[in-house]
C-alpha cells in the first residue's frame, strides 16, 4: 500500500466530524439532512465533510428524487475506526496507571 494513500487516508479521517459522520453512517443511508439533525451541525458544514470523504471514496451518494443518501463505501472503515478507539482505550489504561503509581 501507498504511503501517499495511507497519509492521505488518515488526512480525511483527522476531523472529527468526519468520524461522527462515518459512526451515523454505521445504521445505514442517510441524508444531509439526517446527519445534519445527528450531528447537531449546519447544512453546510455537513456537506463540507461529505464531499471530503466523498473524494476519498469513502461514502458514496445515491440521488432519489429530491435527496441524495449517503452510505459508506467500504465498511472495512468501521475496522479501523474501532482499532483507533482500541488504541485509544490502551492508552488511557496506561495514562491512568501511571497517574495512579504517582500518587
Amino acid at each position: 500500500m501507498s504511503k501517499h494513500f495511507k497519509a492521505e487516508l488518515f488526512k480525511v479521517l483527522s476531523h472529527p466530524t468526519r468520524i461522527r459522520i462515518l459512526d451515523a453512517l454505521r445504521e445505514g443511508q442517510l441524508t444531509v439532512g439526517d446527519l445534519q439533525q445527528r450531528l447537531s451541525a449546519e447544512q453546510s458544514t455537513v456537506s463540507q465533510h461529505l464531499a471530503a470523504l466523498r473524494a476519498k471514496d469513502l461514502v458514496q451518494a445515491r440521488r432519489e428524487g429530491t435527496s441524495v443518501w449517503y452510505t459508506v463505501a467500504d465498511p472495512a472503515i468501521w475496522q479501523l475506526l474501532e482499532i483507533a478507539r482500541d488504541i485509544y482505550e490502551r492508552q488511557l489504561t496506561s495514562s491512568r496507571a501511571m497517574l495512579e503509581a504517582l500518587q
